[in-house]
């Protein structure tokens, strides 16, 4: 599903995936595991690698992060994605769950 991603796109989900792992004001240790996953699924270059261990630390601005910048080729694949990130460590708040809806209701 994610083999076929542009770099940009590669790095695009990853930037969703932060966010949404910042939504509660904290990236759980099971999240960092499911987005480092990620990362070695995708092969990241260093630079790339760095950059996500940067949105980690520090979290994407919400507006760096919208549903427009979503190829429609892989909206599926970055919503079922962010599910399995937002599932990942055992407890999903409304929080999340708000934000995943209205992402998901953006991108269908």
């Amino acid at each position: 599903m994610l083999d076929n991603f542009s770099p940009e796109d590669r790095l695009l989900l990853l930037k969703f995936l932060c966010a949404f792992a910042w939504t509660d004001l904290r990236v759980t240790d099971r999240e960092r595991a499911f987005i480092e996953h990620v990362m070695n699924r995708l092969s990241l270059s260093d630079d790339e690698r760095d950059q996500v261990h940067d949105w980690l630390l520090v979290a994407p601005a919400p507006s760096s992060v919208t549903a427009s910048q979503v190829p429609a080729e892989h909206r599926r694949a970055f919503i079922e994605t962010i599910r399995a990130l937002i599932y990942s460590d055992g407890s999903v708040d409304s929080e999340e769950r708000e934000h995943f809806e209205k992402l998901k209701a953006a991108l269908s």
